[in-house]
């Protein structure tokens, strides 16, 4: 069986804790290899190497740090391929949708090739008598990430690019449940030319998590994954003195009022809810239809649509709508709230619970499930399900609706599929949710947008890439400067203010 490592000071590293995780292929429900979990005196290692190698890498300007990106971003092309096939079998992602999860990090690397640009800092001349102003963004140190299975490729690029072309080195816990391609990722971004040391993978659970929360070393943590965790990590690392951005989970609406193409909306919502088999923070789990009458002919166009999507392992082609879930445990716990669902009084329209994919007996597949007559009672309502359900909620007008979306504790995404545009106006104006999408089902921003979610979906200040990441891993130093022009003036005692 294969034995994966750490990746740290520009080498692969065998664990030294004795404690390993099983990494499985969802498909088979088979163990494909094992991964170290590193203890605290292991990450202090990694974290050690990397302040060291981090300040003359900051001394490199900005031009050059980005020269390494515009690299890496040739070799990710080189390598599509080959990492989306890791991806896939550590995962369970069809490949299309695997390559989705490597370009859409690829995208934010390519925004960080602007480096030069976004680290410019202001300058003010004779703001004073003789006195000039200008600021600088600084790196932080060391930084680091922790990242979710559902995205091993996406993510922790979308922490580690921004942070590492900002002059910073990044210390990346990924996921232990599939951590092949963030390995990958680590030898190309050196492949690119970053000196070793600058971005180290340390594998880990819980012990790991810790051990960089409270390093006093590391300045700044991200992590992506449940709302009980970003909670746990955010209180923590700020209370050590950390910056920390947070992002937890999700329970996104789309709305379809009665005058939308039902025929898109129920193209959207099979995709944006059956997509990765569920298994997205923004995908759309709950389909509010305003109106009886909308709910009908939704569901007459839907109802077919979810009964003919393509449940298989990534090996069986390009035409798989989706494969299996991550783990047992992740197909147990749908199946438990959709038994809920059931026991509560919805109605299960598409019943997903006898799905059995031959010869793929003991792989986590789970088929795909339809609920109608949903209320905002339901467990299959409250929680995120984070799999393959969809639950049909009927609301009763267009406030009905927005209040549904606005009263949820969750506030990452939403959408809104309408040919009004006085609705669509109002919706967007008024929706306390982060990522608003008009006839869009999946609304992520684009690289040189941010990405944060509102409410409990989303903990700290600033949102994940576009301008928000080079304010999260700088400092603002802003400098006061007076040369001496000869003339003897004496001391001056009282602040000084402007004339």
């Amino acid at each position: 069986m294969q034995e994966l490592t750490h990746y740290i000071g520009g080498a692969h590293v065998k664990g030294t804790s004795g404690r390993f995780a099983d990494v499985y292929n969802p498909a088979t429900g088979e163990v494909q290899a094992k991964v170290p979990l590193a203890n605290a005196e292991e990450m202090a290692q990694a974290v050690a190497i990397a302040a060291k190698a981090q300040p003359a890498w900051a001394a490199v300007n900005p031009q050059r740090r980005a020269r390494v990106m515009m690299a890496f971003v040739g070799l990710l092309n080189r390598d599509m391929d080959k990492l989306a096939e890791a991806l896939s079998r550590e995962h369970g992602k069809t490949i299309p949708d695997a390559k989705g999860d490597v370009i859409r990090g690829l995208e934010v690397v390519e925004y960080c090739i602007g480096a030069p640009e976004l680290l410019k800092g202001d300058f003010t001349d004779s703001a004073g008598p003789g006195i000039d102003m200008y600021s600088m963004k600084q790196a932080l140190g060391v930084t680091a990430g922790i990242t979710p299975f559902n995205f091993p490729a996406m993510i922790p690029m979308w922490m580690f690019a921004p942070a590492i072309v900002c002059g910073n080195a990044f210390i990346l816990k990924p996921s232990e449940r599939d951590p092949s391609v963030p390995l990958m990722l680590a030898e190309l971004m050196e492949e690119a030319g970053l000196p070793k040391g600058i971005l180290q993978v340390v594998n880990g659970d819980k012990e790991a998590v810790d051990a960089i929360l409270y390093d006093e070393t590391i300045q700044s943590v991200g992590f992506v994954g449940s709302t009980a965790i970003a909670e746990y990590i955010y209180g923590t690392g700020c209370a050590q003195g950390k910056r920390v951005q947070c992002f937890g989970g999700a329970k996104n609406h789309m709305i379809i009022m009665p005058d939308a193409d039902m025929e898109q909306a129920a193209d959207a919502l099979v995709g944006a809810g059956y997509g990765a088999a569920g298994e997205r923070c923004m995908a759309i789990s709950v389909a509010v239809a305003v109106g009886d009458d909308t709910a009908d002919r939704l569901l007459e166009k839907l109802i077919p649509k979810v009964e003919a999507l393509k449940v298989g392992p990534y090996t069986s082609g390009n035409d798989v709508d989706y494969g299996p879930v991550v783990t047992a445990a992740a197909k147990a716990n749908i199946e438990r709230l959709v038994q809920t669902g059931i026991d509560q009084g919805a109605k299960l329209v598409v019943d997903g619970r006898n799905f059995n994919l031959q010869g793929y007996e003991d792989g986590f597949f789970v088929g795909p499930h339809l609920f109608d007559n949903v209320t905002k009672d339901m467990d299959i309502y409250k929680y995120e399900i984070f799999g393959p359900v969809l639950s049909t909620i009927r609301a009763k007008d267009y406030e009905e609706a927005l209040t549904l979306a606005m009263d949820h504790e969750y506030g990452n995404g939403t959408a809104i599929y309408t040919r009004d545009g006085d609705t669509a106006r109002d919706f967007a104006a008024r929706i306390n949710i982060g990522m608003v999408g008009i006839n869009v089902p999946i609304p992520v921003p684009l690289a040189y947008h941010t990405f944060g979610g509102w409410k409990k979906s989303m903990f700290g200040d600033l949102n994940q890439h576009g301008p928000d990441a080079f304010k999260f891993y700088t400092r603002t130093k802003t400098i006061t400067s007076r040369w001496p022009s000869g003339i003897k003036e004496g001391g001056e005692f009282s602040i000084p203010v402007m004339e």
